[in-house]
């Protein structure tokens, strides 16, 4: 399913999401500040130019605000190329401003910057190459080409040739370097914000999912009645119709299927029941649930918990929370995928911490690409091999990003690498096996973050026939 801000394609079109009103209240702002400069370089400075033509290019964007703002709803707006005019529009008076009061004696001239910067923050790449190339240009004339600024006596004001390519080179560095990390931030900020709502997606299916449990359970319960009654009566009419083959046969169907409907309702009353009541589990229930849609995918799954030294040899209980399953399955998954033949689960625990990691004796990761484990929406094909490091691999990265986040936010620290062999905890025949490991993802939480209330236990988990 698509929706909107989630993916490549919707960042793409994020120059249609300005509105008209943003630039125009910038270019009021914009506006305010050239009338006070040239008030104050006029009445108080004592500097000499062309005044009234300075004014009328400034109330060339006071004439197109009001435009704007009259012709236009206060909600509109602009397409791409309506952005981009709108700020080639803005360049091109600074730059007109800039030729009557001194080109780039003026130190407003940096002022230049601020429309790239914008186009760079929301218009394609291509239209702020263009934008940025015309502030260049327009730069580079008014470096040649100005009227000068006089003081009272006449004398000019200017700077040495020195300072004066200083500030050009200043200004054309600045456009490129403001422009490239405006649009690396934002596409950063954008990359992040989709991937977080896919993970909030992914949460709320899980929920979902949770949820749908406890609804199948009722169901189950509810319609268990009216199937008895049906299956009751089809019992009498059976009897009644034996001198009718063709009704009897009819009667008999209906038994048959209200036997059918009880059986699946039973099934699925059965595990709503557990997923309803089971708030608190075994930690490994939690493992061997999150599993198991991988179980029967051709390799071996192995599941080892142990307590650490001084620890209680008892399973602890943890809280059964979707966030954590789902991070638990799309990184089982993510070994199961690249695995050769085994894959180890392995939990061990001590006074203060859980831990549990995921073994698989495939590849391992590229480990120069270890530190980028786990970004969202890497651009291309050899970038996603790059950040997987595992051969085969054509996914975007957002799975394990996901798995990441949730994880994270129940309190888990997270660390991906590779194994030197089979690491020895995991068991002695796992030690002597003569294959090898290849990547890992260890989880380790503080106790107090995922264990159950032992209170909580007692009054929840109820047994249950089933």
């Amino acid at each position: 399913m698509n929706r909107p801000g989630l993916g490549p394609s919707a960042r793409e079109n994020r120059g249609q999401w300005v509105r008209l009103r943003t630039l125009t209240l910038l270019r009021w702002l914009a506006v305010a500040g050239q009338l006070l400069a040239l008030a104050v370089a006029d009445r108080y400075l004592g500097l000499n130019f062309n005044i009234g033509l300075a004014y009328l290019v400034v109330g060339a964007s006071v004439i197109s605000n009001l435009l704007a703002v009259f012709l236009f709803p206060e909600n509109k707006r602009l397409s791409e190329t309506e952005a981009m005019l709108t700020l080639l529009f803005d360049i091109a008076q600074l730059a007109v401003l800039l030729y009557l009061t001194g080109g780039l004696n003026n130190p407003f001239a940096l002022l230049m910057l601020a429309p790239v910067t914008i186009s760079a923050s929301v218009l394609s790449p291509r239209r702020t190459l263009f934008l940025g190339a015309m502030a260049v240009g327009l730069v580079t004339v008014l470096a040649f080409w100005s009227e000068p600024l006089r003081f009272a006596d006449g004398s000019i004001l200017a700077v040495p040739p020195l300072f004066a390519f200083g500030f050009w080179l200043a200004i054309v560095i600045g456009v490129m370097f403001l422009a490239f990390y405006a649009r690396r931030i934002t596409q950063e900020v954008d990359t992040m914000a989709d991937a977080l709502l896919a993970a909030q997606m992914a949460l709320e299916r899980e929920q979902k999912l949770t949820d749908l449990g406890g609804v199948v359970a009722a169901a189950a319960h509810e319609l268990g009645t009216p199937l008895a009654t049906i299956k009751l009566v089809s019992g009498e009419l059976a009897s009644e119709l034996r001198d009718r083959p063709e009704l009897h046969e009819d009667a008999q169907l209906i038994r048959q299927q209200a036997d059918r409907c009880r059986d699946i309702l039973r099934s699925m009353g059965r595990a709503g029941k557990d997923d309803k009541q089971l708030r608190q589990v075994p930690l490994e229930a939690v493992l061997r649930e999150a599993a198991e849609p991988h179980a029967d995918r051709g390799r071996v799954i192995d599941f080892i918990l142990r307590p650490g030294p001084g620890a209680d040899a008892r399973q602890p209980l943890i809280r059964r929370r979707p966030e954590v399953i789902h991070g638990l399955r799309n990184l089982i998954q993510n070994a199961v995928d690249f695995a050769e033949a085994q894959v180890w689960i392995a939990a061990d625990w001590d006074a203060r911490h859980i831990r549990i990691r995921i073994i698989d004796d495939g590849p391992g990761f590229d480990p120069h690409m270890l530190p980028r484990i786990g970004e969202p929406f890497a651009r291309s094909r050899g970038a996603l091999r790059s950040v997987a490091g595992r051969r085969g691999y054509e996914g975007m990265g957002l799975g394990l990003f996901i798995a990441k986040t949730m994880l994270e936010r129940s309190g888990a620290e997270l660390h991906f690498g590779n194994c030197e062999g089979v690491p020895q905890d995991l068991g002695t025949d796992a030690a002597q096996a003569p294959g090898r490991a290849g990547a890992f993802a260890e989880l380790r939480w503080p106790r107090p973050l995922i264990e159950a209330d032992a209170e909580a236990v007692r009054g929840q988990n109820q047994p249950h026939e089933t």
